[in-house]
């Protein structure tokens, strides 16, 4: 928003194309029937036509109000010389304030010239964003002018009106210009409170600024619901409160998605790459990933406000969304995950001393990795991979067995269990030891030993 008016300063060249008017007296005067009074008066008018310094310029008019006050041309022409001087000496408030005068007395009633009424109505828009603080008053004399200036661009954009030496494209360009003015004149008003209250909040950090300033754009909205900027700022205003309203974030999240669908550029006031980026990092921080996106800009193009119950799944809400769905379809791994996060805690040990020694655990299944012995194993090391997990298995629980298997253990197979934790070990190496009934473990296969084979006897012939 602030850069508004930088950018309708910097179409004062286009608008030169039909603005350079200049009031003659002796031969373009808005009636026949006006004329000077004296030598006197004639004298200061071209005075005034040859100053080249504004506030000369405006001295000038002074001594032609205060020598002529009835002359015939104080209702029009001397104040839009007045409106111009005070324009090129930068005094926007003197703007507004000559303005406002011609407006209340109507501004096709004082002129013929319709270039006249089209440089008023742009210098008074252009101005209302040059003042520091506008008044109730400025900004209703803004208004008018953008409201004016707006019905009057068809009438006055007319091929008849076309000077002689502009081409086709320079006169569609100025056309355009002046619509661009007309329409970011009356955003400039209606989001200037929500402004002011966000410039407020970046010096005192008070949210209830950020809540002023969320009201102020939601009713700027109403009044201009296509504006990408207005859903950017709301946006911005929302966010500011995600301390104290957490709620807000997704909703500032579907206006920026808003801003960037309808124009990345704000109005040509925002690098469009920037934007999008600043949504991808919005978006992402709080939903965990860019998936769904594309969908919400979509979304959010198609309606100014997200509908009631609007929300984006947060990232934690993700995760447990998603760890309910793994508990739900692999209980035994899930909960044999839980069990070794917790003893690899930094607090572990103290977690299996209180809590896991002596107790019960729910059936678990694993791979066979090892039988300690090969036969007649009366341990067993057991893997337990996690989803996706490549590489060799590593065993990280031992099953103390009751008695002695009868043969050797087959390798690789999957196994389930039920066990009573008995001793723990981190360092060197992670290792949980469960006694457990060798009865008690299902899908284990046994295979016979391997016979040894018996060394024959040497015998050694006499000598």
């Amino acid at each position: 928003m602030r850069r508004l008016y930088r950018n309708f300063v910097g179409i004062a060249a286009i608008a030169a194309l039909f603005t350079g008017v200049t009031v003659r007296l002796a031969s373009a005067q808005a009636a026949p029937e006006k004329k000077v009074k004296d030598q006197g008066e004639y004298d200061i008018y071209n005075q005034v036509l040859k100053d080249a310094d504004p506030n000369k310029q405006i001295q000038d008019l002074d001594t032609w109000s205060q020598k002529y006050p009835e002359s015939d041309y104080k209702n029009d022409d001397r104040p839009y010389l007045y409106l111009q001087a005070y324009n090129k000496a930068k005094q926007p408030a003197k703007v507004l304030e000559i303005g406002k005068q011609l407006l209340d007395k109507g501004l096709n009633s004082l002129f013929k010239n319709n270039q006249q009424i089209l440089t008023i109505l742009f210098t008074v828009c252009v101005n209302l964003q040059a003042v520091p603080a506008p008044t109730p008053d400025q900004f209703a004399t803004g208004q008018r002018a953008a409201q004016e200036l707006q019905a009057f661009i068809p009438t006055f954009f007319t091929s008849a009106n076309k000077p002689p030496a502009a081409s086709d494209a320079d006169w569609n360009q100025a056309r355009g210009t002046m619509e661009k003015v007309a329409r970011d004149t009356q955003l400039f008003i209606v989001s200037k409170p929500g402004m002011d209250a966000m410039n407020r909040y970046q010096t005192s950090k008070d949210p209830k600024d950020c809540v002023t300033a969320e009201g102020a754009y939601r009713a700027a909205l109403d009044k201009v619901p296509d504006s990408p900027a207005v859903a950017y700022q709301l946006g911005r205003a929302l966010r500011c409160q995600q301390a104290a309203s957490p709620e807000k974030v997704p909703q500032a999240i579907y206006e920026f998605a808003r801003a960037a669908a309808i124009d990345p550029t704000l109005g040509g006031t925002m690098d469009p790459k920037a934007l999008q980026t600043y949504l991808e990092n919005a978006y992402s921080g709080y939903h965990g990933s860019l998936d769904g996106l594309d969908q919400l800009k979509q979304q959010a193009k198609a309606s100014p406000l997200p509908p009631a119950g609007f929300t984006i799944e947060t990232a934690s809400a993700i995760a447990a969304r998603k760890q309910a769905e793994f508990e739900q379809s692999n209980p035994q791994l899930a909960l044999w995950m839980k069990i070794k996060g917790a003893l690899a805690d930094n607090n572990g040990e103290q977690y299996f001393a209180s809590t896991l020694k002596d107790s019960a655990v729910p059936k678990l299944k694993g791979t066979l990795v090892e039988g300690k012995p090969a036969c007649r194993s009366k341990e067993l090391l057991v893997a337990i991979p996690e989803p996706n997990q490549q590489g060799a298995l590593r065993s990280e629980i031992t099953l103390k067995l009751d008695a002695a298997l009868t043969g050797k253990p087959e390798t690789g197979t999957e196994i389930q269990w039920e066990g009573v934790p008995s001793a723990f070990t981190k360092d060197p190496a992670f290792m949980l030891t469960m006694d457990t009934e060798k009865a008690k473990i299902e899908g284990l296969k046994v295979t016979p030993c391997a016979t040894a084979v018996p060394k024959k006897s040497v015998v050694h012939k006499k000598q």
